[in-house]
């Protein structure tokens, strides 16, 4: 099965253009995995299922859910030993309290209007002494607004909304190598080319739902140039990236907490 896309909010595994940030992406599947021991785990928002040749052997039973009922079933076809369950979240109305040993939820909490309902959420569907593991973009290294994220955090935003709920918290981040930084440095200088002609400052005055097309042409544009332009950009692979502390580093923030 080939579940592609071109859109760059679903990043693709299967364009050469998308490849830096599929494996950043990819890469914290490999490092939650290595948390696992067995157990019932619940994604919430599992997208394309990338994480899932990861997640799949490392616990007892898995759960996803997501609101593409068509992708979701495109999903169970492939992997009828797990279970999808399609649905808007938060609520989690679907699931009962204290249901799981490991939660997950990569790159959606800053597409969430009400981040604390959804967090409380989480933090219900956990057993006792269940764990959270949690990415989103570090906004300290994000180029430009997104129109298609409510909103972003930093490293102490997001461990404030955690310890409001849960007993621990760890930050990490997911950084890169020299050559991910490289990569990283080309598509900011690129990117304030482009928006040294938004001479109006529209990115931050207009709602966000008029910068997503031009957002969306642009973003797959400058992907595309980079890709032909930078060594760095055809070269990257998913060893490129690891866990950091210093989240001056962090692309995304990697967070584990416990219930």
């Amino acid at each position: 099965m080939n579940l592609s896309f071109s859109t760059t909010e679903i990043t693709s595994g299967h364009l050469a253009s998308d490849a830096p940030l599929h494996y950043r992406l990819l890469f914290a599947y490999k490092a939650a995995a290595e948390c696992l021991e067995g157990g019932k785990l619940l994604e919430v928002g599992c997208g394309i299922g990338r994480g899932l040749p990861y997640l799949l052997p490392k616990v007892d039973a898995y759960w996803a859910i997501d609101k593409n009922r068509q992708l979701l079933e495109a999903l169970q076809a492939q992997y009828p030993q797990a279970t999808f369950i399609s649905g808007q979240v938060p609520p989690l109305s679907q699931i009962p309290d204290n249901s799981f040993d490991y939660v997950l939820s990569f790159q959606v909490i800053e597409h969430i209007p009400n981040d604390r309902l959804f967090i409380r959420e989480l933090h219900r569907v956990l057993k006792p002494g269940g764990t959270l593991i949690l990415t989103t973009p570090n906004r300290l290294r994000s180029l430009t607004r997104n129109p298609w994220h409510i909103r972003e955090y930093t490293a102490t935003e997001l461990t404030q909304l955690l310890q409001s709920f849960f007993a621990e918290v760890e930050m990490q981040g997911v950084g890169g190598n020299e050559k991910v930084e490289q990569y990283q440095a080309a598509n900011a200088a690129s990117v304030a080319k482009w928006k040294r002609w938004d001479v109006f400052n529209l990115e931050y005055r207009l709602p966000r739902w008029m910068l997503r097309l031009p957002y969306e042409v642009l973003n797959r544009l400058n992907r595309n140039q980079l890709m032909q332009k930078e060594s760095a950009a055809r070269n990257i692979t998913l060893d490129d990236y690891l866990l950091v502390k210093d989240m001056r580093r962090a692309l995304d923030l990697f967070v584990t907490a416990k219930k």
